[in-house]
């Protein structure tokens, strides 16, 4: 590889540093590194001889052929949203207290990088999830996310109607506080929580998962990665939230329309060599302990 790009979460001390090394390791192997505008300033103050290359957030993707994330899943998650419809694989290593997207640990950084320079590494694809928001027939917001998106509640709003049409087919109308819509890669964040099922990242699935629903009969419920779900709100007066990846949204109206499918184009993350899912799923999640 000729080129990578570097994003950090930079609220992180240790995470200024392991950017500083990365580089001048990096550099040291004559790959040329592209960063982050405001990373790169956070790196030239704690090594002011060093040159490093810096671009927007979003620009990065479109210049590079790998990206390297220092931090956590939520830091990997925003990235993944600049890196969009682009198929550039994206290796995320953990400074973060969970870290179950980041699996990578310091420890394994630079055998890992190894690795990948020399293209010897595995990938794994994830669905996204592509989100219209509809308000009297038109669009008013967009987003495409790796994990979520939920519709919830405000702590003072009452239960909330949302009807449910899969490939314009009615399912059913939730009484509930709120609903989740996930893809596979987002089964074990707030749809877990909320009661519905671990995923394998690598099934063609999306889930419909209700979020503390009134009625014993509104179970979660898995659907074809092929099917497109419209969410129909049926409310006056309530605060209503919509949020993508738990990190962009908007307030809802009444009467709006979520269309929800999958996107065209996935995220390619780039996978341990030396830990497989379930091992993850274990260490991060204690999944299987008694």
């Amino acid at each position: 590889m000729k080129c990578i790009g570097l994003y950090a979460k930079r609220t992180n001390p240790d995470a200024i540093k392991v950017a500083e090394e990365l580089c001048l390791w990096l550099q040291a192997r004559q790959v040329d590194v592209l960063v982050e505008e405001e990373l790169g300033a956070d790196i030239r103050a704690v090594n002011p001889t060093l040159t490093v290359s810096s671009a927007a957030a979003d620009e990065i993707p479109a210049r590079v052929e790998c990206i390297v994330v220092l931090g956590g899943d939520g830091t990997l998650i925003s990235v993944a949203r600049s890196v969009g419809s682009r198929a550039v694989p994206i290796l995320g290593v953990n400074l973060g207290s969970l870290g179950f997207l980041t699996e990578i640990t310091l420890e394994e950084l630079y055998p890992q990088m190894e690795m990948v320079l020399e293209g010897d590494f595995s990938i794994s694809e994830r669905i996204r999830l592509d989100c219209h928001i509809r308000r009297d027939g038109e669009d008013v917001a967009h987003y495409q996310v790796l994990n979520d998106v939920v519709i919830n509640k405000g702590a003072l709003a009452r239960i909330v109607d949302i009807e449910i049409w899969v490939d314009k087919d009615y399912l059913t109308t939730f009484k509930a506080d709120g609903l989740i819509i996930s893809s596979p890669t987002g089964s074990t964040a707030y749809n877990m929580a909320a009661g519905g099922s671990i995923v394998y990242p690598g099934v063609k699935c999306l889930m419909i998962t209700p979020i503390c629903p009134h009625m014993l009969t509104n179970r979660p419920i898995i659907v074809s990665d092929s099917s497109v779900i419209t969410v129909k709100m049926r409310f006056d007066n309530e605060r209503v939230f919509c949020t993508a990846d738990g990190q962009v949204g908007m307030a809802l109206q009444g009467r709006d329309e979520l269309e929800i499918k999958q996107a065209e184009v996935g995220t390619r993350l780039i996978k341990s060599a030396t830990k497989n899912y379930f091992e993850v799923l274990r260490a991060k999640l204690r999944w299987g302990e008694r």
